[in-house]
């Protein structure tokens, strides 16, 4: 059992069937929305198993701790989804936070997830290196958005 990085198979799917508003907007003005979707940003034990399988948000191998709520934490999105070449991509307006946090137990995973959907569908999973933290913060920086580096890139 490990996390593996990936786009959620689900997500791809799901965009195709307007399922998620990551923006406000659609290139062709064809379909807009006025709101967009809460996003939130979930942490996973090293020992769960979240992949491209991930469907949706759920609390089987979710961190817990000291100021840690279930679900994670609202990511903010104020920039909208950019296409400027042959990728889209979206990334974070801002570093995710986990504000005065203790998580004893090793995490390696962040799991983005549609909030204001019906069965909060899961948007992506990324992983990086075990961590614990004590009565402190962890913080995820958010790579520049652009065709290369962007959280989320479809090409």
């Amino acid at each position: 059992m490990s996390n593996t990085q990936a786009m959620c198979s689900s997500f791809k799917k799901e965009l195709l069937c307007g399922s998620h508003a990551l923006g406000t907007q659609a290139a062709n003005g064809v379909r807009t929305v006025t709101t967009k979707d809460v996003i939130k940003a979930a942490l996973y034990l090293s020992t769960a198993t979240k992949d491209a399988t991930t469907t949706v948000f759920n609390n089987t191998g979710e961190v817990s701790g000291a100021g840690y709520n279930t679900g994670g934490v609202v990511v903010t999105n104020a920039t909208e989804p950019s296409a400027p070449s042959t990728t889209a991509f979206w990334t974070p307006s801002a570093s995710i936070i986990f504000t005065g946090v203790t998580l004893t137990n090793d995490f390696n995973c962040c799991v983005l997830y549609n909030d204001s959907s019906t069965g909060k569908l899961a948007i992506s999973v990324h992983t990086f290196g075990n961590q614990t933290v004590t009565a402190g913060n962890f913080t995820l920086t958010m790579p520049t958005n652009d065709a290369s580096t962007g959280l989320v890139r479809i090409a």
